[in-house]
């Protein structure tokens, strides 16, 4: 049973009379478990809800346009609590967060259905035989899926989880049954590199079309790794590789007249210290938010505005801040527009993350306190600006529960986050 915290007021379900406080049973004989069920079986232009109301079982007829929403909330979104990942995946940064941090940090989610409503990553590992067929049956699509290799033995040493190698099967299950897949490898040296990562990426090819897109990123390691495996961080001559072998298989690809299907992280590029492809190389941008193409967009995004800017623009005194990664990019776009407008003071501070370890460089995991240290008694001008990416959706608060109010009391500067290259341009001029 699931218990309805509210409905919404002329909701087909609040026509029908269903209320906040029944227990939810079933819809038109199928059990409601999760936010599947309530969506596939809702469905239809009439249902049957079955209820529980003050011990009292129920039977309500509810009619509506066909695909419209019953109006009913519980409270999770899920119905059902999420799955949590029975793995200890050699590369999880979960495993590698320090002690002392917010609950919420710590949980590790695998489940198929936060793959399909969010874009989480998942590994299969705690799905069974049904749960595939569920998914093939109500047509869940695309489903995103954590591979990193297709070598039963060597992923069952990498998530260390015995049945890593065995549930490979349901990437075939899925893929014959209509299921679209987004693929993720996380390349970790000396483990899936090399003939490895040949044979994955061959495998995953012949599964296209169902295999719609496969992402490349580097292991991402913390200073935190007391008892876990050997893993070395993914260098310059290891990104070339990569690249290279991908590039090889994705022009091929495209040269038969179908899709890239498989794409580096933007890390991966500069790490080896090349230039990104062009907007045009990734084509719908099918793992964008898996850091995929994100930097090329930003780069023309940034150009497209600066070219179009007067030369006169006021422009208030600023710092921008970012992690190591991306400070050279950012560099080069205020270059630019300095060359365009005449009022620009300001300049691009990367900030080092002492917070995780140094060998971590992307711009969302710097944390409040680090700004603060390695901030403070430098000379900022008028505003500090940062990527929206370092705080918490929706909130005003850093990974390591500094909150925005904090970093500007410690630093004696406005805070300002902007997410996009127009936004964080349009900072410096607001």
């Amino acid at each position: 049973m699931a218990v309805i915290t509210s409905v919404e007021k002329r909701s087909p379900a609040a026509r029908a009379g269903i209320r906040a406080g029944d227990d939810f049973l079933r819809l038109n004989g199928h059990r409601i478990r999760d936010v599947f069920d309530l969506k596939f079986y809702s469905y239809e232009p009439e249902v049957s809800a079955e209820i529980i109301r003050d011990g009292e079982a129920l039977t309500i007829t509810v009619k509506k346009r066909e695909g419209e929403p019953l109006g009913i909330e519980f409270e999770s979104y899920l119905i059902d609590t999420p799955h949590s990942c029975a793995n200890k995946c050699i590369f999880c940064f979960i495993d590698q967060m320090p002690p002392g941090m917010r609950e919420t940090l710590y949980f590790k989610d695998d489940d198929a259905r936060l793959s399909f409503l969010q874009g989480n990553y998942v590994t299969l590992t705690n799905l069974l035989d049904a749960d595939i067929q569920r998914i093939i049956d109500m047509r869940i699509s695309p489903i995103n899926i954590s591979v990193h290799t297709t070598n039963p033995e060597l992923r069952v040493k990498m998530l260390k989880n015995r049945r890593a190698g065995e549930c490979l099967k349901y990437l075939k299950n899925l893929a014959d049954g209509g299921v679209s897949v987004n693929a993720q490898i996380v390349l970790c040296p000396d483990w899936n590199d090399g003939d490895e990562f040949l044979r994955t990426i061959t495998d995953l090819a012949a599964l296209s079309p169902a295999v719609q897109s496969v992402s490349v990123v580097p292991i991402g390691l913390t200073k935190y790794r007391d008892g876990l495996e050997q893993v070395r961080p993914v260098k310059k001559a290891d990104a070339l590789e990569i690249i290279r072998t991908i590039d090889g298989l994705g022009n091929r690809l495209v040269a038969e007249g179908g899709s890239r299907t498989f794409y580096c992280s933007d890390e991966l590029y500069i790490t080896a210290e090349l230039l990104l492809p062009s907007v045009e190389y990734y084509e719908d941008f099918p793992q964008i938010e898996n850091g995929v193409g994100m930097t090329a967009l930003f780069i023309e995004e940034a150009t497209d505005y600066i070219a179009d800017l007067d030369e006169n623009a006021e422009a208030a005194s600023f710092t921008l801040v970012t992690g190591e990664l991306f400070y050279p990019i950012l560099s080069n776009i205020l270059d630019a527009l300095r060359e365009k407008c005449n009022n620009i003071c300001g300049s691009v501070i990367a900030i080092k993350n002492e917070f995780f370890g140094e060998t971590i460089t992307i711009a969302g995991l710097v944390t409040g306190g680090d700004l603060i240290n390695q901030l403070r008694g430098k000379e900022l001008g008028d505003r500090l600006i940062i990527p929206s990416a370092m705080l918490r959706s929706g909130e005003e608060v850093f990974l390591d529960d500094v909150t925005v109010a904090d970093v500007e009391r410690g630093l004696g500067v406005s805070v300002l986050a902007g997410s996009g290259a127009t936004e964080l341009i349009d900072l410096i001029f607001s």
